[in-house]
């Protein structure tokens, strides 16, 4: 038995675990409507002709024809537990409930999960059993449910989800993407997702094509996804334990030699969401995956790269920056 399912089972053996009863996560609003019937519908529909991300491969996934993330209308998970590595809203005290989904859209040639995202390791999951999967990391005691890298998968996920909140689950659900969305995937998820995670990872078309595999419009299909994430959500919201509930908190990784545009993203922030919109200006790359074969990814950045990163946050006016 590999370790999520291993994990799933001892999941399954316990008290089911919630968060404190005055919260009540979106998605139980449109079980409650039959809402949520209608989205997985409309979500499992896009199937037939994928488009649910900026690729627009147009493959019958229900017919198990491939596209750029290489799977079928089939969920595929590497591994489910509690995360502690995240950002402090999401982790508290108990950690972030993480299902790390296998393979994706984006495909960036520095990619630090490349065993998950390139080569594709993890096992297929129903809808089912992807259901009894979720039903396990609550019973781990999470504050969330956060998941890794769903953008190929919206519409299993989402019908995981239905299946599992008709049998007592409650979490927040955390979108935790790269942030190169379809907007009308994005817009699918209104009233489902209660805190969205995306990366912004490039304010350069020609930075985004040559390093994520000729994804030339991500600035463009990020900054509207992430705008329409906002208005849905808005500024992070948490409990008296600091806990995140509700809201948009966006990643940004700064790469060596500026490639990644922090200076202008951090503008793009303050001016078209919100001074109070949650930023981490991430330090932590590595060369990872083809790294080291493109300069200057072949190098960590520096301590002052990383400094005039949060000064430029600062002189923007964002007023809640992590790093």
């Amino acid at each position: 038995m590999d370790p999520t399912r291993r994990e799933f089972a001892a999941g399954m053996g316990a008290v089911l675990a919630a968060p404190p009863p005055a919260f009540e996560p979106a998605y139980l609003r449109l079980a409650r409507t039959g809402e949520l019937d209608q989205r997985v519908q409309a979500l499992r529909e896009i199937y037939r002709s994928c488009r649910l991300c900026p690729r627009q491969c147009g493959v019958n996934r229900l017919k198990g024809e491939l596209g750029v993330c290489g799977l079928p209308a089939r969920a595929k998970v590497y591994s489910a537990h509690p995360h502690f590595g995240e950002e402090a809203p999401l982790v508290g005290r108990n950690g972030s409930g993480t299902v790390f989904f296998s393979r994706c859209n984006l495909l960036c040639l520095f990619c630090q999960n490349w065993e998950i995202n390139h080569r594709g390791d993890g096992s297929f999951y129903s809808d089912e059993e992807l259901a009894r999967l979720f039903l396990s990391v609550q019973n781990m005691g999470c504050h969330n449910l956060n998941l890794v890298t769903p953008t190929h998968l919206v519409p299993n996920i989402v019908a995981a989800l239905r299946l599992a909140a008709a049998r007592g689950f409650r979490l927040p659900i955390v979108y935790n993407c790269g942030g190169y969305e379809a907007l009308e995937a994005v817009r699918l998820l209104d009233g489902i997702v209660d805190i969205y995670l995306p990366d912004f990872k490039y304010m350069d078309g020609e930075v985004a094509a040559r390093l994520s595999s000729g994804a030339t419009d991500y600035p463009e299909r990020a900054a509207e996804a992430i705008a329409e994430m906002h208005r849905q959500v808005g500024v992070l919201q948490v409990d008296e334990r600091g806990i995140a509930r509700r809201g948009l908190l966006i990643r940004h990784l700064v790469l060596p030699e500026n490639l990644a545009g922090t200076d202008r993203f951090v503008k793009w922030v303050a001016e078209k969401l919100s001074p109070d919109t949650w930023v981490n200006i991430m330090a932590q790359y590595r060369p990872e995956y083809k790294a080291r074969q493109h300069p200057p990814l072949d190098r960590r950045i520096t301590f002052a790269e990383h400094r005039r990163a949060l000064a430029w946050a600062r002189e923007a006016g964002l007023r809640h920056v992590l790093s």
